[in-house]
């Protein structure tokens, strides 16, 4: 496969992604605008944050005033899930050369959804196809996020319920990709896990326990078929 279909199969497989993501780009650059900051601390976030729902919490901080450890504390805990499902692409990306840096600072919620079953194009080169799956999706946040704050000083917006549409974008590729694998026991494993720990813990902070056991889990299934 030449790079030009790579690019096309990279593009195609971000579709979904650039649905979600152009609309809360729209919603976080609109935020932005209304706390009063404009277009080009919307496109300096996206291009060199790119956090998502940390670029929502950013908007609160940087017009309460927060203190850079507040800030720090506040980021660790809204991404410290990428700590988990990182782990997982380790060997994926270790030997991706020049691309490594930005796939690995490119590497959302949404990206890893993409990727983290590890199939490529026949034919492509998984390095670059991974590259240009996390590129893609990155430019779609900008491009979202700089439209938003553009609209924000022309169009009356309400963000009411726009956080939904991430969720809806979870549920589209958790679909794609149940109908794809032949083993449903990493995903059937993600989900009882959510909802023990949902339980236990409340909605407010079941997350972290709730990927705490589904990595262990799954490295206690990983270690046992390994050595069968």
């Amino acid at each position: 496969m030449n790079q030009q279909n790579t690019v096309k199969q990279a593009f195609l497989k971000t579709l979904p992604v650039m649905a979600g993501y152009v609309v809360l780009g729209t919603g976080f650059g609109i935020l932005l605008r209304n706390a009063g900051y404009g277009v080009l601390w919307a496109f300096a976030m996206s291009l060199l944050i790119y956090a998502g729902s940390m670029q929502y919490v950013g908007v609160s901080l940087l017009t309460g005033g927060a203190s850079i450890i507040t800030t720090a504390m506040t980021t660790f805990m809204v991404n410290a899930r990428h700590l988990f499902y990182s782990i997982s692409m380790v060997d994926r990306y270790k030997d991706t050369g020049k691309f490594k840096p930005y796939m690995i600072f490119g590497l959302t919620d949404e990206t890893y959804s993409l990727l983290c079953d590890g199939s490529t194009p026949e034919g492509a080169d998984p390095n670059l196809y991974r590259f240009l799956v996390t590129a893609f999706n990155q430019s779609y946040w900008v491009t979202g996020s700089v439209l938003g704050s553009l609209l924000g000083t022309v169009l009356p917006f309400s963000t009411a319920g726009i956080e939904f549409s991430m969720t809806a974008l979870f549920i589209a590729s958790f679909t794609g990709q149940w109908l794809a694998a032949d083993d449903h026991i990493p995903a059937l494993t993600g989900l009882l896990s959510t909802l023990l720990c949902l339980v236990i813990f409340g909605p407010g902070r079941f997350l972290i326990p709730a990927m705490l056991l589904f990595t262990l889990i799954l490295t206690l299934l990983r270690g046992r078929r390994e050595a069968a």
